[in-house]
């Protein structure tokens, strides 16, 4: 089961602080994190990456990008 957080239109740190927060939930095992800057792409991906979890796909969508993470 996944769960998806939607970050477009939000300037960092919202976009990281809300995959963080899926993240602390720890009900899912798979994050899908829609975020529309390369900016954002990259710090949710450091983020979720610091907290033991792996990009497991980037997929560019109009506007923006998909990150799918899922947790190790």
């Amino acid at each position: 089961m996944s769960t998806t957080v939607d970050a477009r239109g939000l300037s960092c740190p919202q976009p990281v602080l809300m995959t963080l927060d899926e993240i602390k939930k720890g009900s899912d095992m798979e994050i899908i994190v829609l975020v529309d800057s390369d900016t954002s792409k990259e710090n949710v991906s450091r983020a979720a990456q610091s907290q033991g979890w792996e990009i497991a796909d980037v997929q560019e969508t109009e506007g923006g990008y998909q990150l799918t993470i899922k947790k190790n």
